[in-house]
């Protein structure tokens, strides 16, 4: 998927050229060219089977593509991985496994330790840091299993912050959670793009694209286009992004004032 060249594009956090990713000889990515600056917060968004999903994982690594390649900050991410931080869909984790909260959280410090190595006191320390920012220091020794939807989430965004990377990929954070968590996590992804993190986020909701990010990507199998949210977000895209049928939507009241408090939910 990469070039044996040392540096492509080093001053972009994201650079993909001409990717395209197949399933049983169907293209589920086409001819994808996207470029993506530092420290932004951006979003990915198309219909049902656009490849949204599929976009994260190749980047990642976990889909092989037929065709292209993938830089980080220049390089492949085979030499990247230490900078870049992923929260993958709720739905496709095994909630049922036997581990706490924070057992779940130093888990993404391994990267870092060595899978040898054990944790100790500073490791911890940093564990308990971030299910703090995100609201979940009372349910450290919880259960994953126990905690809601919105709390399970959380969870899984303070394994990411743990890691402390400089690009963070999330595959839908705000899908199926209550309007306090969604609020927690825009909150929190808003900090990391402030700290000069890139943050890039698949999005479900489109009412709610324009407040929350600065930088998006239409997507349909192909790039309908891409650039700061301002220039791209408008009706023609919209239309060759979901069809005709698609109206350009208003803001959801809820993005107007996200809040900033990151206050724990209760347990069901």
């Amino acid at each position: 998927m990469s070039m044996p060249n040392s540096s492509h594009e080093p001053n972009l956090a994201l650079h993909v050229e001409d990717l395209t990713v197949s399933y049983s000889s169907k293209p589920v990515l086409w001819d994808i060219d996207l470029d993506i600056p530092p420290g932004v917060l951006a979003a990915i968004v198309g219909p049902n089977g656009a490849g949204k999903s599929t976009l994260i994982k190749t980047v990642l690594g976990l889909i092989k593509p037929a065709a292209g390649h993938v830089y980080i900050y220049g390089k492949p991410y085979e030499k990247q991985r230490s900078i870049v931080g992923y929260v993958p869909q709720r739905s496709s984790v095994d909630w049922d496994f036997p581990t706490t909260a924070i057992d779940v959280v130093t888990m993404g410090l391994y990267g870092r330790l060595g899978w040898l190595k054990r944790p100790g006191k500073a490791e911890k320390q940093q564990a308990e840091e971030a299910l703090t920012q995100v609201g979940m220091q009372d349910f450290a020794h919880r259960q994953i299993s126990q905690l809601s939807g919105g709390q399970q989430q959380r969870v899984f965004l303070a394994r990411a912050l743990v890691q402390q990377a400089d690009i963070y990929f999330m595959d839908e954070p705000m899908a199926g959670v209550d309007a306090t968590t969604e609020r927690a996590i825009i909150n929190l992804l808003r900090n990391l793009r402030n700290q000069g993190k890139t943050v890039i986020v698949v999005h479900h909701d489109l009412s709610t694209v324009t407040s929350y990010f600065d930088w998006m990507l239409f997507l349909n199998v192909r790039t309908i286009a891409q650039g700061h949210v301002n220039d791209v977000y408008n009706a023609e895209n919209l239309r060759a992004a979901y069809g005709d049928k698609v109206a350009l939507l208003n803001q959801n009241p809820l993005s107007q004032n996200p809040g900033s408090a990151l206050e724990p939910e209760s347990t069901p």
